[in-house]
C-alpha cells in the first residue's frame, strides 16, 4: 500500500508553486504564461516518453530540476537575453526549449538527427506556440549557412568534444559563444579546444559534478 501511495504522489502534475520554488533556487523568476508552458511541456514529454524513451528521468520534479532549472540557469550566468541560439543534439529539447520559454526574444534552432525526436520537438513547438523557432533534422556537421551567424551554440548531449568545438568555432558557423552542460570528468577534454577562450567552469546548483562551461570565439589573429 505504501508503494502505491508513493507512486501516486510522484505522478501528480507539478503545481505552479512547486515550479516557482524550484526555479527560485536557480535565481530564475517566471510569469504565469511561462509556468504554464513548463507544465504543458512536462505533460507532452511524459506522454511521448512512453513510446520514444526521450529521457531516463521520469519523475516530474526531477525533470523540472535536471532539465528545466539546469537549462535555464545558463540565461542567468552567461547571460542569454536575445539573439540566435542553436541547440545541438537537442533530443527532447534541452537546453534549447527551456531557454526559449525563459527568453522569448531568442531565435531558436533545434538540431536533432533522429527523425522521431525531431517530430517530437516540432510537436512541442506547435503545442506551446513558440514562434521564431525551427527544428532541423540533420547531423550538425552537415550544417553551416542554415544556422550562421549564431550568438550562442549549446549542447548537453555530446559524445566527442573535439569535432563539435572545431565545427562550432569555424567561419562557416560564426558562433560567438559556446555553452556546454558538462560533467566534471570531461572539463579538461573540452578545454583542449583552442578555438575558444574558456571561462572558469560554473557549478550547477544542487550538483557536485555538473557544470556550465562557456567559451568565447577566439579572434582570427589568435
Amino acid at each position: 500500500m505504501l508503494i502505491t501511495e508513493m507512486t501516486t504522489e510522484v505522478e501528480k502534475p507539478l503545481s505552479e508553486e512547486a515550479i516557482r520554488r524550484a526555479l527560485g533556487d536557480f535565481q530564475i523568476a517566471l510569469n504565469d504564461k511561462q509556468v504554464h508552458c513548463i507544465q504543458q511541456y512536462i505533460g507532452i514529454l511524459r506522454h511521448w516518453n512512453e513510446k520514444l524513451n526521450l529521457t531516463a528521468i521520469r519523475a516530474p520534479l526531477e525533470i523540472l530540476h535536471r532539465h528545466f532549472c539546469e537549462s535555464m540557469y545558463a540565461a542567468v550566468m552567461v547571460p542569454i537575453n536575445s539573439g540566435r541560439l542553436a541547440d545541438i543534439g537537442s533530443g527532447p529539447g534541452f537546453p534549447g526549449l527551456p531557454l526559449k520559454i525563459l527568453r522569448p526574444e531568442l531565435e531558436l534552432f533545434l538540431v536533432e538527427s533522429n527523425i522521431k525526436k525531431g517530430t517530437f520537438l516540432a510537436e512541442v513547438l506547435r503545442e506551446l506556440g513558440l514562434a521564431n523557432s525551427r527544428v532541423l533534422i540533420s547531423r550538425y556537421e552537415e550544417l553551416g549557412e542554415e544556422l550562421a551567424p549564431l550568438d550562442f551554440v549549446c549542447s548537453r548531449a555530446l559524445g566527442e568534444f573535439g569535432p563539435f568545438l572545431e565545427w562550432a568555432g569555424s567561419d562557416r558557423l560564426s558562433a560567438e559563444r559556446v555553452i556546454l552542460w558538462i560533467g566534471g570528468q570531461d572539463l579538461d577534454e573540452a578545454r583542449k579546444s583552442t578555438c575558444w577562450e574558456w571561462q572558469e567552469p560554473i557549478p550547477l546548483p544542487q550538483s557536485l559534478r555538473r557544470y556550465l562551461l562557456v567559451g568565447s570565439r577566439c579572434s582570427a589573429s589568435t
